[in-house]
């Protein structure tokens, strides 16, 4: 499924950002909400397309 493996990337790319802010980045750290807001969309675009798969069987 397309929509999980984009999750996937988007979890992946931000543990980079997640160890600066936990050392006090405050840059870091508005980069890390930015993301977790584009990772919170794409769940819920996981959750709907199984969704939509479990309702067309």
């Amino acid at each position: 499924m397309q929509e999980y493996e984009q999750l996937k990337t988007l979890v992946a790319e931000i543990e980079n950002d997640i160890n600066k802010a936990e050392g006090g980045n405050k840059a870091a750290g508005t980069r890390v909400r930015k993301q977790m807001q584009m990772i919170k969309q794409a769940a819920q675009t996981v959750r709907n397309k199984v969704l939509e798969i479990r309702t067309v069987d």
